[in-house]
């Protein structure tokens, strides 16, 4: 298996929910990606697919539902445990765990919003689901407003200037939502449910923002073409057309803009921790391949691991593997709940992790020299997936920016302020 786990306290039941998982990662995952990446986003997602196997082998383990707890028929897994299934499920591929994350998107929202009625209609179906017939999706991202969402802090946040793509208006029982998302909605294609970042009050601009459940099997709800991406090609995304689509009221669980920090606080915690945990994955499989082939490659008369430089490298890679394991399962620990109360951990663990999955796989094509720059061997892949991923729920530079921002507006003024050198 993998080389080492730096977490030596980890119990039996801890081990053996590994190792399940690795062994979907590797006989499931892995080649399945390996196919996907080879057909056009529209094959991708086609009736013969191997998506579609894939899905249902995922949801048959209860894959889909590790963040879920046993009170909605979730997994019940401890926060430990959840991020060592999502490191290894990150690496068999990080395309496909983005896609299986985005499908309990809406269901973690009836999850967050506490509604009994949001629960027995969403979430407890969603994981009860074993064929991978409900699938969601989470839609944020517009057209003109990549990162608006994020904005706390900026001056433009509450502009009323700034008018989403995305707008729902109440009416009377119901909310008339118009508008669209971005082509870079994960799992869109295939989704039958969306997680909608909306718009509700135009007066506050972006921090007028409300969150629904929308299915998209309703009147006024379509898609685009999916979209074909220099990384991650196993993942399928397009755009979200909205047009008149009408939802009961109580879909809209987030219908009062005051709350919309706390909600954007939990997401940010909870998809953060997530990716964190899949970069995680990603980064061990880098160090992996660089690793063993460095044992079988010889240059200038010996083996590559004899070689000073390479030995160099190769420690490097090993301490950003553990750097990124221990900050991604610190995030778990600390946001696994259904309120978490620390988003600047797992923002810290996302960018981080996702930094150093990047450098990794930068590293191994550097091990592999010209074979790394080939469909032959995985780092090449690993390295597309790798720079996708750190656009992925955020760019690093976003992500950073709103940890500033609550880092500042979370802990107190250290005691002495600094004063003038006399």
């Amino acid at each position: 298996m993998d080389y080492l786990d730096s977490n030596l306290g980890l119990s039996d039941d801890d081990l053996a929910v590994r190792e399940a998982a690795h062994k979907f990662a590797k006989e499931i995952m892995r080649p399945t990606a390996k196919k996907l990446e080879q057909m056009t986003p529209e094959k991708v997602i086609a009736e013969d697919s191997p998506l579609w196997h894939f899905l249902k082998k995922a949801y048959e383990l209860g894959y889909h539902k590790v963040l879920f707890p046993e009170e909605v028929g979730g997994m019940g897994l401890t926060p430990l445990q959840q991020a060592i299934v999502m490191e290894e499920l990150g690496w068999g591929s990080n395309g496909l765990c983005i896609q299986l994350g985005a499908a309990g998107s809406h269901a973690l929202g009836g999850l967050m919003s506490m509604n009994p009625t949001l629960l027995e209609e969403f979430t407890i179906p969603f994981c009860n689901c074993t064929d991978g017939s409900i699938r969601g999706c989470w839609g944020v991202t517009e057209p003109d407003h990549g990162s608006d969402t994020l904005g706390f802090g900026d001056p433009f946040f509450e502009s009323s200037q700034l008018r989403a793509s995305c707008r729902a208006k109440r009416d009377g029982d119901e909310w008339v939502i118009n508008g669209q998302k971005s082509a870079w909605v994960s799992g869109a294609p295939v989704a039958t449910h969306c997680l909608l970042h909306t718009q509700i009050d135009p007066s506050r601009g972006f921090a007028g923002i409300g969150a629904a459940i929308v299915p998209l099997d309703l009147p006024g709800c379509s898609k685009g073409k999916p979209h074909e991406m220099l990384g991650m090609r196993e993942l399928n995304q397009c755009e979200l057309y909205f047009d008149d689509v009408r939802i009961p009221a109580h879909y809209m669980f987030l219908d009062n803009a005051d709350y919309y920090p706390a909600f954007a606080n939990q997401i940010l915690a909870g998809f953060n921790m997530t990716v964190a945990c899949y970069a995680t994955g990603m980064a061990r499989a880098a160090f992996e391949e660089a690793f063993s082939y460095c044992q079988q490659r010889v240059q200038g008369g010996q083996l590559l691991k004899e070689h000073r430089s390479i030995r160099q490298i190769i420690f490097k890679m090993f301490s950003r593997v553990e750097a990124c394991r221990a900050l991604s399962r610190n995030a778990a620990l600390l946001n696994s709940s259904i309120v978490p109360a620390f988003p600047e951990y797992s923002i810290a663990a996302k960018t981080t992790a996702t930094e150093m999955a990047f450098q990794n796989a930068y590293d191994a094509i550097t091990i592999f020299g010209a074979n790394g720059l080939t469909k032959e061997y995985l780092p090449e892949k690993l390295f597309r997936d790798a720079r996708a991923n750190l656009v992925c729920d955020g760019t690093t530079e976003t992500l950073q920016k709103v940890g500033g921002y609550t880092l500042f507006e979370t802990y107190p003024r250290p005691r002495g302020s600094m004063q003038r050198m006399r």
